[in-house]
């Protein structure tokens, strides 16, 4: 889920393309305007953007280790989160000018380096003018944002329907070059891709993960050698006009990729005074058997906070999580991985790597928690 606030700093956008030359585009390269409904997704359109709706997301996380071991009981060095933000503006829109600020493009990344800190760094900018770059409906589609890009690049052979991407982002402290390959098929959220956020039907989104990329790459941290890498991502994708039920604050979200080949997601919307709004999630087996979670079927219960010296807000970073799959504990692999984004989308957040474990603290998979209204109530 990486919802956050968007139009906060739409002048220093503005000012940042100022001068640049706008590129349109070309027919036939953006998906029709089908909004958000219960319809099927259709691949590869449904791979990129869907500009006529509010909000839309392409979201990467996953642990790292030293080298191509991938011995999945041994704890990850390192975990990474790229994101990239579409968000209509909702501005200009019967504008001919092709200077109109119609959409918006953010991009999040990290670097937990679970031996020292968690490095982070943010970009934004409009649509266009050779800057910024949303995907189109058809093989290869890349988002982009100056130098930083996610592709998804066209199968290796013929018949190949297993997905292939590429991350690479070079920040001031550290740097990605990852590639990312499909080991099992697309995991469709909630009815077919129809995802419930709220009690009003108009509170939805379309959303599919990707679990269990297989990942090999390079990293770079300032002051350290280069790195090569191996383990395993999840990838979200999800667009909506109308995310956050009416009296949320925030929502918290977990996805794991478990050690023996399964793929757990659950989430919640909270109110201010930490009850639910509304919960989901899914859980699918190492054999490809899926089960979603009901409304009521998923319960958050924080066991351990640990409080920010730098915002003073306190997250909650280890849970009990009960489903209809099962019942576990997630936990923080490093506290400190709060985010600052009031440089771009103007939120404050938590996303981290996290262990996922049972009762007895038997660690069963990796990956992230991410935790928002903490640090005030988020708006998108």
């Amino acid at each position: 889920m990486r919802r956050r606030p968007f139009l906060g700093l739409l002048p220093a956008t503005l000012a940042s393309t100022t001068g640049a030359q706008p590129s349109a585009p070309a027919p036939g390269s953006e998906n029709p305007a089908l909004g958000v409904s219960h319809r099927p997704l259709v691949f590869p359109a449904d791979h990129g953007s869907h500009p006529d709706t509010h909000v839309e997301w392409w979201y990467v996380t996953g642990w790292l280790r030293p080298g191509a071991d991938e011995r999945a009981a041994a704890t990850p060095e390192f975990g990474f989160q790229v994101t990239f933000f579409r968000t209509r503006t909702g501005l200009a829109a019967d504008s001919a000018s092709r200077f109109a600020a119609r959409q918006l493009v953010f991009a999040h990344v990290a670097l937990t380096d679970l031996s020292s800190a968690a490095l982070h760094d943010q970009r934004v900018a409009r649509q266009g003018f050779g800057i910024a770059q949303t995907p189109g409906p058809s093989l290869p589609q890349t988002v982009r944002l100056h130098d930083w890009s996610l592709r998804r690049l066209a199968p290796s052979a013929p018949g190949d329907v297993r997905s292939r991407l590429r991350a690479d982002i070079r920040a001031d402290r550290f740097a990605l070059a990852l590639d990312l390959s499909g080991t099992q098929p697309l995991l469709l959220q909630g009815e077919a891709g129809w995802s419930q956020k709220g009690p009003d039907p108009a509170e939805a989104s379309h959303y599919y993960s990707e679990p269990q990329l297989a990942v090999r790459g390079r990293i770079e941290r300032a002051g350290a050698p280069a790195r090569d890498v191996s383990g395993r991502a999840w990838l979200d994708h999800e667009w909506s006009d109308q995310y956050l039920a009416h009296g949320a604050v925030g929502w918290d979200w977990v996805g794991f990729n478990l050690m023996d080949g399964a793929a757990l997601m659950a989430f919640r919307l909270r109110h201010a005074d930490g009850s639910t709004v509304w919960a989901g999630g899914s859980y699918r087996s190492a054999s490809g058997v899926q089960r979603n979670f009901a409304a009521g079927d998923v319960r958050f219960v924080p066991l351990r906070r640990w409080t920010s010296p730098r915002t003073q807000a306190s997250w909650p970073v280890e849970w009990t999580l009960a489903t209809p799959a099962g019942r576990w504990r997630v936990a923080a692999l490093q506290d400190d991985q709060e985010l600052d984004s009031r440089g771009s989308t103007g939120a404050i957040y938590w996303e981290g790597l996290s262990a996922l474990r049972t009762d007895d603290g038997h660690a069963v998979g990796w990956g992230y928690l991410e935790l928002t209204g903490y640090a005030g109530q988020l708006r998108l």
